[in-house]
């Protein structure tokens, strides 16, 4: 596709930050240093019928906001769909719509599984298969890197950590990929809605087998663990189930997709990750902070809190959202952040969140991407851009759903 429209700050009037289209066919750069400048709590108005929202850009108040779970609550819902729908359903139930105590026992069960001693096979094992892949790759010349290497490298993860049967991975795959967003510009909602369905299915399914005969896999840490006292229920199971197999999928192929088109966008990058200049732990960072494949979270304010210098106040219930991709850019933070610089650091990105919701699978993502890096270093000479690149259409997810490349043995 071509190269996204640059919006002016003249346009932030009319800005609607819920439409996917405002995100895969614009370049939203300009708009969000204005508002880090001048609105950096800016109100946006209801579309559609939908509550209005507050629209947090710096960095320094979206970190303030993730870290406070006393006035502000994920119970509500963590992202512009449900918020504006009036609510979650996981709430109360899902560890990513939950505060408080719940939310930290949730934490505790779900650590069993992400901890990088729990990890180290499907680590070891990503590392095999991300250089399987990117050696078939070579092999074949040409080939969609987002979808013959990219969506296999998180979604062999996030299946080997869950128990997920061989057989069943690809319709997996499918299923997520229409249940957040696609690479078109017209999502169908029903579509959308049956997929999250046929996924909760599939994971009761697995549940109720993993209860009955439990393993070491994620699911069988949820099938087994108990809440105050009591074991979980199957609706407490499957929805984590769901934001594991959600979380853990989409948001590392887009960064992984994102990462390979930045390097070949920024050649001095490619060489220095090829000569070991670039360190691959810096690396893996600079991707996630240039490419942040999620654009925002949510919050709803549970009490009134004055914000900013120009005598504004966040009311009780309002929908707040904090927007990653423009603190992830900020000037005050990161030096020369329009620079895509593999060597960057420090490099306090916002992609997997702060405080109390830090991303869970934070390790397990930064493997995944260490894998293909450390693949590309060893076995690719050259990487080159073989036709249009296509984006994801979605207000969550930001990145690169089609790559066309080939790549060259070393």
């Amino acid at each position: 596709m071509p190269s996204r429209i640059m919006l002016n700050p003249g346009d932030i009037a009319t800005l609607d930050l819920t439409d996917p289209r405002t995100h895969a066919e614009y370049d939203l750069s300009e708009v969000w240093r204005h508002l880090r400048t001048t609105q950096p709590f800016h109100w946006h108005p209801s579309v559609g019928g939908a509550p209005g929202f507050w629209v947090v850009s710096r960095h320094a108040d979206v970190s303030e906001i993730y870290r406070d779970n006393k006035r502000f609550t994920s119970e509500k819902g963590n992202v512009l769909t449900t918020l504006l729908m009036g609510g979650d359903s996981a709430a109360g139930m899902m560890a990513a719509v939950t505060d408080g105590p719940r939310h930290s026992d949730l934490r505790k069960i779900l650590l069993k599984a992400f901890s990088p001693r729990a990890l180290e096979g499907v680590v070891d094992n990503i590392r095999q298969s991300t250089r399987a892949l990117v050696a078939e790759a070579i092999a074949r010349g040409e080939c969609d890197f987002a979808a013959d290497v990219a969506a296999d490298i998180p979604l062999t993860a996030i299946c080997d950590l869950m128990g997920v049967p061989e057989a069943d991975r690809a319709k997996v795959l499918e299923l997520t990929a229409t249940a957040l967003g696609n690479d078109g510009a017209a999502q169908s909602p029903a579509a959308a809605w049956q997929a999250r369905n046929d996924i909760l299915a599939y994971f009761g399914t697995l549940a109720a087998e993993r209860r009955a005969n439990p393993g070491d896999d994620a699911i069988s840490v949820l099938a087994t663990g108990t809440l105050e006292g009591k074991p979980l229920t199957m609706d407490e199971i499957v929805v984590n189930c769901y934001s594991l197999i959600i979380g853990g999928d989409e948001t590392s192929r887009m960064s992984m997709t994102g990462g390979v088109l930045a390097l070949i966008e920024h050649p001095d990058q490619w060489q220095a990750l090829k000569s070991g200049q670039a360190d691959i732990a810096t690396a893996v960072d600079e991707i996630l902070r240039w490419t942040t494949p999620a654009l925002h979270f949510g919050r709803t304010a549970l009490e009134d809190i004055p914000v900013g210098t120009q005598g504004q106040v966040i009311k009780a219930g309002d929908i707040v959202t904090l927007w990653n991709d423009s603190a992830n850019m900020d000037e005050d933070v990161f030096e020369a952040p329009e620079r895509f610089r593999l060597d960057r650091t420090p490099n306090k990105h916002l992609s997997f969140g702060y405080g109390p919701h830090f991303c869970l699978g934070a390790y397990l993502g930064r493997a995944e991407i260490a894998a293909m890096l450390s693949a590309l270093r060893d076995l690719v000479a050259s990487v080159e851009l073989r036709g249009d690149t296509r984006r994801n259409y979605s207000n969550l997810l930001s990145g690169v759903t089609s790559l066309p490349v080939t790549l060259r043995a070393e």
